[in-house]
């Protein structure tokens, strides 16, 4: 019988919220309170990443999913007064039936490879656990400094493209 540890109650409590928020986001009629289970669950998903040694991709996962991409979601959200006034309920009733398979399949993969091990958790040898950020970090700012300033400029000629043509399809607008 394997030991129970500290990290399993943090993995089981994480992977709970999880995938608790994650039903949440699917099942709830009110798209506002989806949203913000979807924050829950990036941020569930992040808690992962920290159990796994993988503080960036923690850090990463905080700012651009829940730092940028559901706030963003929220302020399209609120702009748009008819959606928060009208009630847009899911009229799927058996949403549940379609990712039953998958989930199940996965479930028992997973169950099979926890047993097979014997629960114990597999860190394979010479994968070391230290803070990942300062790597990553001083990576980006010598090694790889032309890709990742090109990725920005790319990025940020998308988002002025953007803005430019959802400016150009408004009739109402004098300019």
């Amino acid at each position: 019988m394997p030991q129970i540890t500290l990290q399993h109650v943090a993995f089981a409590a994480v992977a709970l919220v999880t995938l608790g928020s994650a039903i949440m986001v699917v099942s709830l009629r009110n798209i506002f309170h989806c949203l913000l289970f979807l924050a829950l669950s990036f941020l569930g998903v992040a808690g992962v990443y920290l159990l796994l040694s993988a503080d960036f991709l923690a850090a990463a996962q905080v700012l651009i999913y829940v730092g940028a991409v559901v706030v963003l979601m929220m302020f399209a959200l609120m702009m748009t007064h008819r959606v928060m006034t009208t009630d847009l309920s899911q009229t799927l009733y058996q949403w549940w039936l379609a990712p039953l398979p998958i989930a199940l399949g996965v479930f028992v993969i997973l169950f099979r490879v926890y047993v097979r091990h014997g629960g114990a958790v597999f860190i394979p040898h010479g994968i070391k656990t230290a803070p990942t950020t300062g790597i990553i970090g001083r990576a980006l700012l010598t090694k790889y400094v032309l890709p990742f300033e090109l990725a920005s400029i790319v990025l940020l000629v998308a988002m002025v493209g953007a803005i430019i043509l959802a400016k150009e399809d408004r009739p109402d607008d004098p300019d």
